[in-house]
């Protein structure tokens, strides 16, 4: 009889696209060299893992969970975290939701391509920071000498920003303002025009103070939203 996690394995290889599972390599880059290098892919959507997931998450166990997230194929891990969303957001228990933040830090080596990170880590570790009033575990990470950790903290304070909670945010953006990598510029600058979605003032007032030492990537991000003419200012330095 076939585990869950098995089961699981058969039904996305089911769904699998070849297409798909030879243009993700270059998508996610997982060439030689690039910042996913060896990442294994089998071809299939998110709208299609996420059937799946919605199918098992109220049935598969944490244990079970990391042998999906521990596997080598990224589609794999990606429904393991997929599901792993779902049991944090309905379970009402504390203890329970403590234990699948403490789950998702411990195996947070596998959790290492930016759709991984985007698609859980607010939603986990940014939801119970936020209800617990308590931003250590994303300080923590936002500190840590990894590209992921450093993103897991920056994209986990979206959580924050949708509730009109900008301080972790602007904390992290600035302490990591000048990070060498793309993946970091992207997500500063992403965090900063939801900012501005919730709260234009706020988003103006930063960029008043740090445009002209942000990196340009980070800036045309945060600008995106903003009325045409004053995007173009702060595009040629007038402001």
């Amino acid at each position: 009889m076939l585990t869950h996690s098995e089961e699981i394995k058969e039904a996305l290889q089911m769904l699998s696209v070849k297409e798909k599972a030879e243009f993700f390599p270059r998508f996610f880059k997982a060439g030689k060299g690039e910042y996913a290098e060896g990442d294994e892919f089998i071809g299939v959507t998110v709208p299609d893992q996420r059937k799946v997931a919605k199918e098992y998450a109220g049935k598969i166990s944490l244990e079970e969970l990391r042998k999906l997230l521990s596997s080598k194929i990224h589609e794999h891990r990606h429904c393991a975290l997929l599901m792993l969303v779902s049991k944090f957001e309905k379970s009402k228990n504390p203890g329970e939701q403590s234990n699948i933040v403490k789950f998702y830090l411990k195996n947070k080596k596998y959790i290492n391509n930016w759709d991984l990170v985007d698609n859980s880590c607010y939603k986990i570790l940014g939801r119970f920071c936020f209800e617990n009033s308590d931003g250590s575990i994303l300080r923590n990470l936002s500190d840590e000498d990894h590209l992921w950790s450093k993103r897991m903290a920056v994209v986990g304070t979206m959580y924050h920003v949708k509730r009109g909670e900008f301080s972790l945010m602007k904390e992290f953006v600035l302490k990591n303002l000048h990070n060498p990598h793309d993946l970091m510029h992207k997500a500063n600058g992403w965090l900063l025009r939801e900012m501005g979605q919730k709260n234009e003032n706020e988003l103006l007032g930063f960029l008043n103070l740090h445009y002209k030492k942000m990196p340009r990537t980070s800036l045309r991000y945060a600008i995106e939203k903003l009325d045409e003419d004053v995007r173009q200012d702060y595009l040629k330095g007038r402001m």
